[in-house]
């Protein structure tokens, strides 16, 4: 079965990078992406390429490349789907914000409506591939949707869930450590395996059953979430022990059954993924009543939301127990550096902490424009658009975010704050000069040689 045009559905932070990647290295496949989000289609079509909708590091390089030779964006959804042999499902899958399974379960409207669509539109045989990050049997549901339309077209369904870690997803995307595909049509498996096998070795291209894909993304995301909340537990207990938690970090990272990564102790994990996947999961082992494994991931939540908090009000204590109209300067909004993306971003939890104690919060974040930032406060329903208008400035300049700053609190890892003349903001800032560094990424040497008063997690 020899692909020649493939669709996919879902022009987001998985969609369009994926898909740009798959053009790039299969030159004799046609690439669609397509998505109602009018304004975000345009984004992707912008001549200029600072504009594209997702910022990632060498995006746009690749969306130069293979744009208008064979990879497109459009609008027009059923003219994609009804051309294509393969169609890539890659649309939001949020938590639940209403009935049963509220705040855990996914949210699988949106799936379910591409899978509608799809059925109505299909005239011809397809294979569907599963890429948004969905629960276990997520594939039944689709399957049944799709057979029971009546029109005598044959579907196969196939789970390849993404690994991509935001900010470096053209790296992973190029040099993946594994790709895996479930599914039970062998010969559909093997279409999408030699999609991949353009540019990936073929002993990363792992086989599964439908449901092993599935629940695979889950685990992995899982397990990473549950490192940083276990490190992150330690941090507290290294505050008021006297140790040092990257002294710790690096001590039992160099355990070979260890390993170093994600043990960088923080101000909490956020992104699209870890913990509405882990949500997920409890979700599923409460339907089966598996009450202990439940308990046991939902543990890793809450400790999360747990760090964010105690960094909120080690903020507020240091700064003799009120912030009430005191400017506390944010450096970073984004979940993580080399992203634009604020899903979860622990910088949301910790202003909002802050701003029922009636702080003055300035934000300043490279790539995060103002709109994302009072849209993600705004979506809390803690306080009104207008509050929160009132208390939160976002400003384009770092100097200005920091002038006059009672506090900074550094909340993303961005590697130009590390370069800022800190003696100038020392001079700016009001006196005392705090630091509440939440990636430890500063020197606590050279900030307190400088007269700053520092603190950062576990130290």
């Amino acid at each position: 079965m020899k692909i020649r045009k493939i669709t996919c559905i879902g022009a987001g932070y998985v969609g369009g990078p994926t898909m740009s990647v798959i053009a790039q290295k299969n030159l004799n496949v046609e690439v669609t992406v397509v998505d109602l989000n009018h304004a975000r289609i345009d984004a992707w079509n912008d001549a200029d390429l600072s504009k594209l909708p997702v910022y990632e590091p060498g995006l746009a390089a690749v969306v130069a490349e293979a744009r208008g030779r064979n990879l497109f964006f459009s609008t027009d959804v059923e003219k994609a789907i009804d051309e294509a042999d393969m169609i890539f499902i890659s649309v939001n899958t949020p938590t639940k914000t209403y009935g049963k399974g509220k705040g855990q379960a996914a949210d699988l409207k949106f799936i379910e409506l591409c899978a509608r669509q799809i059925a109505a539109v299909a005239t011809s045989d397809k294979i569907v591939v599963e890429k948004s990050t969905l629960p276990v049997r997520t594939a039944e549901a689709l399957k049944s949707i799709l057979d029971n339309t009546g029109n005598g077209v044959n579907f196969h369904i196939l789970s390849n869930p993404e690994f991509l870690a935001e900010g470096t997803a053209v790296e992973d995307l190029y040099a993946p450590d594994r790709v895996l595909i479930g599914g039970e049509n062998q010969e559909a498996i093997q279409a999408l395996v030699d999609v991949y096998a353009a540019w990936v070795p073929t002993e990363r291209i792992l086989t599964t059953n439908l449901w092993s894909s599935e629940l695979s993304k889950l685990v992995a995301n899982a397990f990473l979430a549950q490192r940083v909340s276990s490190i992150n537990s330690i941090s507290e207990l290294c505050e008021i022990t006297g140790a040092n938690v990257d002294e710790v970090s690096r001590a039992i990272g160099h355990d070979s059954r260890i390993g170093s990564k994600f043990l960088k102790a923080s101000v909490g994990f956020g992104g699209s993924c870890f913990q509405k996947d882990i949500l997920n999961l409890v979700y599923i082992a409460r339907s089966y009543n598996l009450t202990a494994v439940a308990d046991y991931w939902e543990q890793v939540i809450i400790l999360n939301d747990h760090q964010k908090t105690r960094f909120a009000e080690n903020i507020i204590k240091t700064l003799y127990n009120t912030v009430n109209g005191k400017n506390i300067a944010f450096l970073g909004w984004a979940f993580k550096k080399d992203t634009n993306d604020t899903r979860e971003s622990a910088a949301i939890y910790v202003a909002d902490h802050l701003l029922d104690e009636e702080a003055n919060v300035i934000v300043y974040d490279p790539k995060v424009p103002a709109e994302q930032i009072y849209k993600d406060l705004d979506y809390l329903g803690t306080r009104s658009p207008e509050e929160n208008r009132r208390l939160v400035k976002v400003v384009n300049d770092p100097y200005e975010a920091l002038a006059d700053a009672h506090a900074v609190a550094i909340l993303t890892e961005w590697d130009e704050f590390k370069e800022y003349d800190w003696s100038r903001i020392k001079g700016s800032m009001k006196k005392p000069s705090f630091v509440f560094d939440g990636r430890k990424l500063l020197s606590r040497t050279k900030l307190e040689e400088l007269g700053f008063i520092y603190y950062a997690i576990g130290e």
